[in-house]
């Protein structure tokens, strides 16, 4: 008996140490990921534009592209996930990254700017967050919320990673150069790590038998239907506005403090801890609190932030950065997590890419939409994205949890 526990002991222990390798390889990869291509442009636009003599908008445009790319195919890549598992779509997408990153290093035109980020798009549609999460529910199925957590808390540095990496490669090396390292890095250590992930468990040979939509009454099924609009339009409107306020925050602080832009710069750094800190509060809670009751609580976050943005001093604009931080944090981290408590982890891989749509095109023009109704009154504009945000809450109390 004793050697028997003892057995148990080390196999769980086994299994924990085997668990913390995958989520921190999945966490470097995701972050890998997006600090090459979602958060590229930020720091090599304006070099990019030089050299192919043109304005800094096309290369922002050429992002907006690559999301709507990754909307228009992703059905057909979450297909890919449930049919050959979320861990060969990350592999195949982690090529895609190198050859869309060394595409735009080679890039002489606008023509090829834009063809090296429609490359860059497919490959978003499977290498970002969406077959990662499918990857751990394929292998841990319902116990992968803690694990989806923690490489959300690992990515969620990518950009303080990622931003000075590319400034530093391309000060020293180029832009052109900093895109080829960056390809390299996908080839020498991001693909090599995915590798060596364990294969999925639950890859279902045909994902539409055995999805949400082809399981029980007519009855069973409209309700389905209407739970998955419902989620998406929530995912929607939770990542326009965060795209949204995420392209304009130093002005949007600038306006309601009277601060300067380096204060505004400042107080808008704190987004990225605030982040962390609310994924934190999640890995350590997330036995004890609902992923729905998270979810709800995230979605108050953006309009209390925007009362206190009215009141028009600093300290203000921080508490409204850091409500507003913490809510995108535990909001990325429901995005795997909801999907999953509502209809169950068979045909996740899909249910999750079909969710993603709306939110890519949302992203892609957020941007350009939230900055018009900035240029007309910066008071619309917030109140605006806190209307919106405080229907997606709405939206949010009309779903349960069914696993």
């Amino acid at each position: 008996m004793r050697s028997a526990g003892l057995s148990i002991l080390v196999e769980t222990k086994s299994t924990h140490r085997q668990k913390q390798a995958v989520i921190l390889k999945l966490g470097f990869v995701q972050t890998l990921g997006y600090g090459s291509t979602y958060y590229l442009p930020a720091i090599l636009a304006q070099s990019i534009a030089k050299d192919l003599l043109i304005s800094p908008s096309y290369v922002f445009a050429a992002l907006s592209l690559s999301l709507v790319i990754a909307a228009l195919v992703a059905k057909r890549i979450g297909y890919c996930i449930d049919l050959y598992g979320g861990r060969s779509v990350l592999i195949a997408s982690g090529v895609l990254f190198s050859m869309g990153l060394a595409l735009l290093a080679l890039a002489q035109s606008p023509w090829g700017l834009f063809l090296a980020w429609i490359v860059i798009g497919i490959g978003m549609a499977g290498g970002l967050y969406e077959s990662a999460f499918s990857t751990l529910v394929q292998l841990y199925g319902d116990d992968a919320r803690g694990s989806i957590t923690g490489i959300t808390l690992i990515a969620g540095f990518a950009s303080t990673i990622s931003w000075p990496l590319s400034a530093w490669m391309e000060a020293e090396l180029g832009w052109r150069s900093a895109c080829l390292v960056w390809a390299l890095l996908h080839i020498s250590i991001g693909i090599p790590l995915l590798l060596s992930l364990p294969k999925n468990r639950l890859v279902f040979a045909d994902p539409k038998s055995h999805s949400c939509d082809a399981e029980g009454s007519d009855q069973k099924i409209r309700v389905i239907k209407k739970e998955a609009l419902l989620l998406g339009a929530v995912f929607a409107i939770s990542w326009f506005v965060s795209t949204a306020i995420a392209a304009h925050l130093p002005r949007l602080l600038q306006h309601f403090s009277g601060l300067s832009l380096a204060g505004a710069l400042a107080i808008a750094t704190l987004m990225g801890p605030a982040q962390v800190v609310a994924r934190l509060l999640e890995l350590m809670l997330h036995k004890k609190v609902a992923s729905l009751t998270c979810a709800r609580l995230a979605m108050t976050c953006h309009p209390i932030g925007v009362c206190l943005l009215f009141m028009g001093a600093a300290p203000f604009a921080i508490l409204f950065t850091l409500l507003h931080g913490m809510g995108n944090g535990m909001m990325t981290i429901a995005k795997g997590t909801l999907p999953l408590v509502i209809f169950g982890q068979h045909g996740y891989g899909q249910r999750l890419s079909q969710l993603s749509i709306a939110s890519r095109l949302g992203q892609a023009i957020a941007p350009f939409l939230f900055g018009l109704l900035f240029d007309f009154s910066p008071d619309v504009a917030v109140l605006f994205s806190a209307s919106l945000v405080s229907i997606g809450w709405f939206l949010l109390l009309q779903l349960k949890a069914r696993y």
